[in-house]
């Protein structure tokens, strides 16, 4: 296809075959829309001339025939052009192409002789000088309109311009017998600056087409990069959460059983450091869920003061050492909106690891405050600050100011742009003000919940389970094949006086009730080593224990097994879990608690 094309291609300019196959088609329906459009403008242009030649008493009849013949031929082009449309996109770019290019062609060719039909016409008759001036720069402006708007095509351009201004140059000493040796030589001249600006517009097409392909193949490429690594990740989270699953049952069980006073500080931090590396990890899952489009938005009741005092808690200990005042205004318990906690609690991490990142001295403060029918979550700070040029940029993905990249250059521009996401999932709206040397205010403003939403989730709170200084007493049956787990299940919960058996398998696991153990509550991991489905085991360690009841424990979120579980009523828990959750779950089905007899599918709301 590209010998069809006869200009060369030069150094470090674009060659038509540098465009892909779309993108050629691309440039073949600009030039064939405009021959299309142009066909459609020969009536319009015949009938001034037309009237014209009526109104000096001059033979019209062969401007009539040229007027009507191509007119028609308008008409047929303007179907033929349809059908090129239906052909591009049932045939494909490569074939549409092969397929009409030297229809185009032909077209070209015949719009051009269109153009010097009537120059043709003005050589046989006596035509006034002013009459044949007026159509010569009538058709100059046509073809100048074709130089733009026909050549990214050049080769159809070619043929148009060779049919039209060629041949009517050459007719020049017919159509002006006594003027042609100076009409002639401008004719000429017109030639080579038409032309010149023709391929200059070319190039343009092609290098913009060209650089829209590379820009939307590197986009697809970062997109396919990101994509993969966010599956790795999703993939990945039950063997990357196992070794923080088990760290933290297992420090829970020192500290039960720690009789050293001097040991309860280091061991209190130690907890501390484990759950702030859970939900930093979790942060992390839960972000690649986010880019990869696979987080469910689930809009509910959210209280702002428990999140906003979590999210406190992740970033006291580095406010503390680095002597910045960490404050929280809460609402008093009044806040509470529709929102998605997870959601939620990661554009509140991240607007949080944005101020402290960025204020060297003085404090960060965040607040919630009523704003009518909605609640707003800020963020104040002391810190650097952000330009007013840079403020409509600063939630665009992995744009950071200049002065950001002096004080820290560890981020990558992320953290706000992933608010905006995030605040755009959950129907909610984001903003700043900022004074750059002064510091800077960011804030989410999400729905205010209804009041019967707010009594429902006080309600819930009513039934909260007892501390975990109570033991617990009872039978429980855990199935897990990584070793250093069951090990940390056991140590835990032998802690709270709960008698356990661990189990790897199917047949490990029916072994034991073989032997007579009964237990009252059961927690099986989904992802078991033998290949064997976690879920249908459980059912089948329910349905030989109908008296007992429990959960399915696993590191992934996307299984369809487990969205099969929650959609049946079963609960779900996921790794790495928190032993305090693990225990509020636990004093509900041993029979130590009131509330011993739940169902064994509901055993928690």
């Amino acid at each position: 296809m590209e010998k069809l094309f006869s200009n060369p291609r030069q150094d470090g300019a674009v060659c038509f075959s540098d465009i892909s196959p779309n993108g050629q088609l691309r440039l073949l329906d600009l030039s064939f829309g405009r021959i299309a459009f142009g066909f459609g403008l020969i009536p319009v242009v015949a009938a001034p001339f037309i009237v014209w030649l009526h109104q000096i008493d001059r033979d019209a009849r062969a401007f009539w025939a040229w007027a009507s013949i191509f007119t028609l031929v308008a008409l047929a082009v303007r179907l033929l052009f349809r059908r090129y449309r239906r052909d591009g996109a049932q045939l494909g770019a490569e074939r549409a192409m092969h397929h009409w290019l030297r229809k185009v062609h032909a077209l070209a060719l015949l719009y051009g002789f269109s153009l010097s039909v009537p120059v043709m016409i003005m050589c046989s008759g006596d035509y006034p000088f002013e009459f044949a001036m007026l159509f010569l720069v009538t058709c100059a402006s046509i073809v100048a309109g074709n130089a733009t708007h026909q050549s990214p095509i050049l080769s159809a351009f070619q043929r148009f311009f060779a049919a039209s201004w060629g041949v009517s140059t050459l007719l020049m000493p017919w159509v002006f017998p006594a003027h042609w040796p100076y009409v002639m030589p401008l004719t000429a001249l017109y030639i080579l600056s038409i032309y010149k600006h023709a391929v200059l517009v070319h190039r343009f097409f092609l290098q913009q087409i060209f650089l829209e392909e590379g820009y939307r193949a590197a986009k697809d490429l970062a997109e396919a990069a990101l994509r993969a690594k966010n599956q790795f990740l999703t993939t990945a989270s039950h063997d990357l959460r196992q070794p923080v699953h088990a760290m933290g049952f297992l420090i829970e069980s020192i500290s039960r059983r720690n009789r050293d006073l001097l040991l309860g500080p280091a061991l209190q931090d130690l907890r501390q450091s484990v759950q702030s590396v859970t939900q930093m990890f979790n942060s992390l899952l839960d972000l690649s869920r986010i880019e990869l489009g696979a987080q469910p938005v689930n809009l509910q009741t959210v209280a702002l003061d428990p999140l906003m005092n979590d999210v406190a808690t992740l970033f006291r200990e580095e406010a503390r050492v680095r002597q910045i005042e960490l404050r929280v205004r809460t609402s008093a318990g009044k806040a509470s909106v529709r929102a998605d906690p997870l959601l939620l609690r990661q554009s509140m991490i991240n607007l949080m690891q944005n101020a402290l990142r960025y204020t060297q001295s003085g404090g960060v403060l965040m607040a919630a405050r009523r704003r009518r029918d909605a609640w707003q979550f800020e963020v104040w700070d002391t810190g650097v600050g952000i330009a007013e040029d840079d403020q409509q940029r600063i939630y665009s993905p992995f744009f950071r100011p200049e002065h950001a990249w002096r004080i820290d250059n560890a981020g990558h521009g992320l953290g706000l742009a992933v608010v905006a996401r995030c605040a755009d999932l959950m129907g909610a709206s984001q903003g700043l003000s900022s004074r750059e040397g002064r510091g800077s205010r960011f804030w989410l403003r999400l729905p205010s919940a209804r009041i019967e939403e707010r009594r429902a989730v006080a309600r819930d709170r009513d039934f909260a389970p007892a501390g975990r200084g109570e033991m617990l007493s009872g039978r429980c049956l855990v199935i897990d094949d990584e070793p250093q787990v069951r090990n940390a299940w056991q140590a835990l919960l032998n802690s709270w006086g709960v008698e356990t058996a661990c189990a790897a398998s199917a047949n490990d696991a029916l072994a034991l009730l073989d032997a007579g153990f009964e237990p009252q509550a059961i927690f099986c991991d989904q992802r078991l080593r033998a290949g064997e489905s976690g879920f249908e085991l459980f059912q089948a360690l329910l349905e030989r224990c109908p008296d007992a009841a429990g959960a399915m424990i696993s590191g992934e979120f996307d299984s369809t097994a487990l969205a099969q579980a929650e959609q049946e009523g079963y609960l779900i828990l996921h790794k790495p879990l928190d032993p305090e959750a693990l225990y509020a779950v636990l004093s509900r089905l041993l029979p130590s608690n009131p509330l011993t007899g739940i169902a064994k599918k509901n055993a928690i709301a």
